[in-house]
């Protein structure tokens, strides 16, 4: 595959950030996922778009987010490489009571056929300021993603829990053979 947007998404802490920097350093191209942008940017203004605060709010921000965040890529020529992205804030719309995320979506895929998902991995599990819940709602998470992904027709390929540059190896292998 000389070109592709791929979409890494999971399980919260599942490492896919750390993965996502790796890659970077490797020189592809990575878009940073929306939440923590958003976080960050309420955090820094005392903003009400946190997901603890308002969960629908900042799901809706990430889904704007991310559709910018599409339109950015739309006419790169290379693989590029998502953190996260809008199916992921399109699933937490749905949770947080807005609209499915088949009608914020729509038919078309927005990525590459295959989709690489992080696990619920309690060894990594960690929180921090911009990410205030628990492994269990974490894991719940990735089961909603796990099940949009499927019902939008992706191919989910669950990223094995080894180190960084083991799993950007095993991404790079998948993609070159597809």
């Amino acid at each position: 595959m000389r070109s592709g947007r791929i979409l890494i998404t999971g399980c919260s802490s599942g490492g896919k950030s750390s993965l996502l920097e790796a890659l970077a350093d490797r020189g592809y191209a990575v878009v940073p996922e929306p939440g923590r942008r958003i976080v960050a940017d309420e955090l820094s203004r005392n903003g009400e778009a946190l997901p603890w605060v308002n969960l629908k709010t900042f799901a809706g921000r990430a889904v704007e987010m991310a559709r910018s965040d599409l339109e950015s890529m739309q006419n790169f020529d290379g693989i590029v490489f998502f953190d996260r992205g809008i199916v992921d804030a399109a699933v937490a719309l749905e949770f947080a009571g807005g609209a499915s995320y088949r009608s914020v979506l729509g038919a078309t895929r927005q990525y590459s056929k295959t989709v690489f998902l992080a696990p619920p991995w309690p060894g990594i599990f960690k929180n921090d300021a911009a990410r205030k819940h628990g492994f269990r709602e974490a894991k719940e998470e990735y089961l909603r993603l796990e099940t949009a992904l499927a019902d939008m027709g992706y191919d989910t390929c669950e990223l094995p829990k080894v180190s960084v540059p083991d799993r950007v190896a095993f991404i790079l292998n998948k993609i070159r053979a597809g």
